[in-house]
C-alpha cells in the first residue's frame, strides 16, 4: 500500500469516514480501508487533506510540533490592503492569543480554479479578492478568524498544499496514492526531548513531493 494518499475534500464535506447527520464525509468518496485523515479540514472548507494507514507517519504529519506550513488559497471580502497584509505577516491577536508571523501576499485568483458548489454569494457593489496564506499553527478556524482580524472576511478557503504536497491536478473529490522515498525519516515520538530519529540519524525535514 502506498504510504500516503492525497485528496481534495469538496466543499461541505465532512473530514471523516462518519457522520451521525448524515452529512457528506470521506466514505463518500474513497473505498480504501484501514486509512485515517492525517488532520482535519473544516466542512466548509475546500482541499487538500493527507490519509494515511501508517499510525506514527499520521501523527508526524498533523501534530503542531512539526511545524509543517499549510499554504491556503483564500478568496475574502473586499479589496485587501497593505496594512492588512502586513498586519497577517506579522501575526494578529485572537481571542486565544497572537498567531505567530505568516507569510501573506496577494494573488491573481489560481488559474483553473473549479467552481464551487454552492456558488460564493456575490455583492455588486463590493468587490472581493484573493490571497496566498502559509501558516505554521493548526488552532480551530484559525485563518478565517485571522482574516476576519485584519477586516476582510474570508468567504472561500481552499488549503492548496501542506509542506511539499498540493493539491495539483487533483480535481474536488479525486485522490491519489504516493509512495514516500527512502528521504522522509520516520520516528517514534517521545514523551520528552527532542524526537529520536530513526536507525541512529539526524532527523530530516519534510521531503520534497515526489511521483506517485
Amino acid at each position: 500500500m502506498s504510504d500516503i494518499f492525497l485528496f481534495n475534500k469538496p466543499f461541505q464535506v465532512m473530514s471523516q469516514f462518519t457522520d451521525a447527520d448524515g452529512r457528506a464525509n470521506l466514505s463518500d468518496y474513497i473505498r480504501i480501508p484501514a486509512i485515517y485523515p492525517a488532520g482535519r479540514l473544516d466542512y466548509d472548507s475546500e482541499g487538500l487533506m493527507i490519509l494515511t494507514g501508517d499510525g506514527e507517519l499520521q501523527h508526524q504529519i498533523s501534530h503542531p510540533r512539526h511545524k509543517l506550513p499549510k499554504t491556503y488559497w483564500v478568496q475574502v471580502d473586499g479589496d485587501v490592503t497593505d496594512d492588512a497584509l502586513v498586519a497577517l505577516q506579522r501575526g494578529v491577536q485572537l481571542n486565544d492569543g497572537q498567531t505567530l508571523p505568516a507569510i501573506a501576499k496577494r494573488i491573481d485568483e489560481p488559474a483553473g480554479l473549479w467552481a464551487r458548489t454552492p456558488p460564493v454569494r456575490f455583492r455588486a457593489n463590493i468587490p472581493t479578492s484573493w490571497i496566498s496564506l502559509t501558516i505554521s499553527e493548526g488552532r480551530n478556524r484559525q485563518v478565517r478568524r485571522m482574516t476576519a482580524a485584519v477586516g476582510f472576511p474570508t468567504l472561500r478557503l481552499i488549503r492548496a498544499s501542506i509542506g511539499d504536497w498540493s493539491i495539483k491536478d487533483l480535481a474536488p473529490g479525486e485522490y491519489a496514492p504516493l509512495t514516500l522515498g527512502p528521504e522522509f525519516i520516520r520516528y517514534k515520538p517521545r514523551r520528552s526531548g527532542k524526537p529520536k530519529a530513526a536507525r541512529g540519524k539526524t532527523l530530516k525535514t519534510w521531503p520534497r513531493k515526489r511521483s506517485s
